[in-house]
């Protein structure tokens, strides 16, 4: 069983609390339904209340599609989702960029020339990127990344 986020009646995170007490907030009328930026239901407490809140934890586990997300305290489960990562957008571009540069490299030869008089570019070998960082694997730890702070910023820290 999941939990529901909660928030002060100032806006802070605090700890979620069972959707049974939650239910039970909302039809008393101690507590209205708010959205938060994950785009999930929190409820918004209308009294005021310590804001104490326990050490939590937020895991990832990584993946080549999807990269899992779950945020847990000493005692339960708070939070699970999953990222869908750009590795198929990022493929395909990097292809499309691949195929339309050598179109331009074909584009550029004078092919009516005898091939000792056309005008090639002299071969360069020190034009590469030095480092390991792929174009794919940045944008997946960017994505990783962005939603990490996002799930950070919806819990109490």
């Amino acid at each position: 069983m999941l939990r529901v986020p909660v928030l002060s009646k100032s806006g802070k995170p605090l700890m979620p609390t069972k959707p049974s007490r939650a239910r039970r907030w909302l039809k008393e009328g101690k507590a209205k339904v708010v959205h938060n930026d994950l785009d999930g239901f929190a409820i918004q407490l209308t009294f005021d209340t310590q804001e104490n809140t326990q050490p939590i934890a937020v895991g990832i586990d990584p993946g080549k599609l999807y990269s899992g997300i779950g945020v847990q305290s000493g005692l339960f489960t708070l939070w699970m989702g999953h990222l869908v990562l750009p590795f198929k957008t990022v493929k395909e571009r990097m292809e499309l960029r691949r195929v339309m540069r050598r179109a331009r490299r074909g584009r550029r030869i004078n092919r009516k020339l005898p091939y000792s008089e056309r005008c090639h570019r002299q071969k360069r070998f020190n034009n590469r990127r030095q480092g390991p960082i792929t174009p794919l694997y940045s944008s997946q730890q960017a994505a990783r990344v962005t939603g990490s702070q996002r799930v950070v910023q919806a819990v109490p820290h």
